[in-house]
């Protein structure tokens, strides 16, 4: 059984142009910045996570590359679950690293759990099939 749920064309593409300018702005701030971030994650309470999956600064510029990358073809609507799946699994290991145990960054947690909310909502629903038109 399908359930129908009317929803607006624009908010739809609306989301993805939101959701995707944190990734194209953190990406470019990780390529610019490798050394302001790589002191960040050395000051995080679980920066062993970042240690687990590589060098902290290689792991910075891959992260930037992707970020921008999935994040502008996020931004255009192109493959949008792939990019998002993509955007998500760089979203969770950033945020375990540098947000959670900080009692400081509540507010940017929360911020990056919202964020996963919207990558969720094009990973689980077939946007690009309700954008198409009949």
């Amino acid at each position: 059984m399908t359930t129908n749920i009317l929803i607006s064309r624009r908010s739809i593409q609306l989301l993805r142009i939101l959701v995707s300018g944190i990734f194209l702005v953190a990406g470019t701030n990780h390529l610019l910045h490798i050394e302001k971030t790589a002191k960040r994650i050395e000051q995080a309470s679980f920066k062993g996570i970042a240690y687990f999956f590589g060098e902290p600064q290689r792991l910075i510029v891959l992260s930037g590359i992707v970020m921008i990358v999935a994040g502008f073809l996020f931004l255009i609507g192109y493959k949008t679950k792939w990019a998002a799946i993509v955007l998500t699994a760089v979203l969770i290991p950033i945020t375990l690293t540098v947000q959670v145990g900080q009692i400081t960054t509540l507010g940017p947690l929360f911020k990056n759990i919202a964020i996963l909310g919207g990558l969720l909502f094009f990973i689980l629903n077939d946007t690009d099939n309700l954008l198409k038109t009949k």
